[in-house]
């Protein structure tokens, strides 16, 4: 009976551990939507165009960014005397990739477009329902992102995609995500880590300055230099060629 007993407080306080921990992530991400002007005027942002530079291993390029909320996502970059341009919209993705022989337009593999198609999203994932639209998150402890101790919440996707989001404490802001990712069929973490939140006008705040790692093999950093919201955009944009 006594082993019963221990059984049944173990399950019990098992279970009260867990909510505690995914109350303590949804309160983290609460305090991020805050930190970026709260979810009333994210709403308010129909349409996000971006213009900036970037750097790849020593490679100077710019890139434009067109995003239609809830639409459609689309990043033209020019690098290396290539133009590349990356799509993802509400129900696939396409991408012409000419450094990879690609020189027309194709279909994203599906691993890809589901590891960034919250792209299409003003503010991200976490302003979408994301819980609704069935997105598991946990509470995964404090990692060092630079020198902030950062909280740490383990994003699993419907599709079984799992990424990990650090958040500053002091902030709120996300300063970095981890996630699987695929270049050139090798499987690989890809990190991502923001900085310089600035908010344009009648937008929210964004970070200005962003770096990617692909699994050490490969990094860029990209600079916004120009944001513009609420301009129309053609749907049409998006359709793949």
């Amino acid at each position: 009976m006594k082993k019963i007993q221990f059984l049944l407080q173990a399950i019990i306080a098992l279970f009260c551990i867990s909510s505690v921990s995914a109350q303590s992530a949804e309160e983290i991400i609460t305090k991020y939507m805050n930190a970026i002007g709260g979810q009333d005027q994210v709403n308010k942002v129909s349409s996000v165009y971006m213009e900036g530079t970037m750097d790849a291993m020593g490679n100077e390029g710019s890139f434009k960014t067109t995003l239609l909320n809830g639409k459609g996502f689309k990043q033209e970059v020019d690098l290396m005397g290539s133009l590349i341009t990356m799509c993802y919209t509400d129900n696939m993705g396409w991408q012409i990739n000419p450094m990879t022989g690609n020189n027309s337009a194709e279909k994203m593999p599906d691993t890809q477009y589901q590891s960034g198609k919250d792209q299409i999203y003003a503010g991200g994932l976490f302003v979408n329902d994301y819980l609704g639209k069935g997105y598991k998150i946990e509470l995964a402890g404090q990692e060092n992102v630079g020198p902030v101790s950062a909280h740490k919440i383990n994003v699993i996707s419907p599709e079984n995609v799992e990424s990990f989001y650090f958040f500053d404490p002091e902030s709120g802001y996300l300063i970095k995500m981890v996630q699987k990712g695929d270049m050139m069929g090798q499987s690989m973490d890809i990190i991502l880590t923001y900085s310089n939140y600035q908010k344009p006008e009648n937008g929210f705040a964004m970070p200005y300055t962003f770096e990617t790692n692909y699994g050490g093999q490969f990094s860029l950093t990209a600079k916004i230099n120009k944001v513009e919201v609420n301009l129309p955009v053609e749907s049409a944009i998006f359709v793949m060629p």
